[in-house]
């Protein structure tokens, strides 16, 4: 069910933004100096821009941010454009499934609820994601894992310990785990995420259930490379993780 790679059609197959008008390349930036507000300030900045490779550079807006920064929006003209043709985003595949279907799958071929048990995990408090995915409530219409009958959902919270969680996995038997990390600051989402697969491997149940990464700055080839199943990121509906997860869980135990 899924496909690491995947191309998609598009008008063009060479773009590059756009400002006024299609194509004029013309892009906004912002960004944090630790330089005094002036002419100096904007000077660095507009070089900053250049180092971006963006031409006739323009300070438009320039904020102190306390001594000795400044907070800068600018604006700049890209030259070089994306060739469509030549990109592949990985990502994973799933058939979209209706909810009714869903609960008659997992009813008919597993015969049980599919066990989820989701966590914030680390010094990460944020959680909006993560009950959008598993609440009844879900997200703009789209109701979360707790609405299915085919799932039987544990949702720690936020600010869990990887051990905790792999513990709560292992106790309830778990088919599938459910991390959400937001809190990227010196990239510690990236060591978290790996502990939690090295706890897994140790205890022997890493292959035992279907992990999954999800947000803002998750994506699927980020996740497959840290050693998960799946990433989700921005823009993900609840019926997207119902959808993939029945799929992967029935193949796994040979039943799709």
């Amino acid at each position: 069910m899924m496909d690491d790679v995947v191309r998609e059609n598009v008008e063009a197959s060479v773009i590059l933004p756009y400002g006024d008008h299609k194509n004029d390349g013309v892009v906004q930036v912002s960004f944090t100096l630790p330089v005094p507000d002036g002419p100096l300030g904007d000077e660095a900045a507009r070089q900053v821009m250049r180092l971006m490779s963006l031409k006739e550079p323009q300070v438009v807006e320039s904020t102190p941010l306390g001594e000795n920064y400044t907070f800068f929006v600018g604006y700049g003209k890209l030259t070089r454009p994306v060739e469509i043709s030549k990109l592949k985003v990985a990502r994973p595949l799933w058939d979209k499934l209706d909810a009714a279907s869903i609960d008659r799958l997992v009813r008919e071929r597993l015969g049980r609820p599919i066990i989820v048990v989701g966590a914030a995990t680390g010094q990460d408090a944020h959680t909006v994601g993560l009950d959008a995915i598993l609440n009844y409530k879900g997200f703009s219409g789209d109701h979360g894992l707790e609405a299915y009958s085919a799932f039987r959902v544990v949702n720690m919270g936020s600010q869990i310990p990887n051990e905790s969680l792999v513990a709560k996995a292992i106790e309830l038997r778990a088919d599938a785990i459910l991390v959400s990390q937001v809190v990227t600051q010196r990239n510690v989402h990236l060591s978290n995420l790996t502990n939690l697969v090295e706890l897994l491997e140790a205890e022997g149940w890493r292959d035992k259930v279907v992990l999954v990464a999800g947000g803002p700055r998750i994506t699927h080839a980020l996740a497959v490379e840290l050693g998960y199943d799946a990433g989700f990121g921005p823009g993900t509906r609840p019926s997207d993780v119902a959808s993939y997860l029945t799929q992967e869980v029935l193949r796994r135990k040979s039943l799709y």
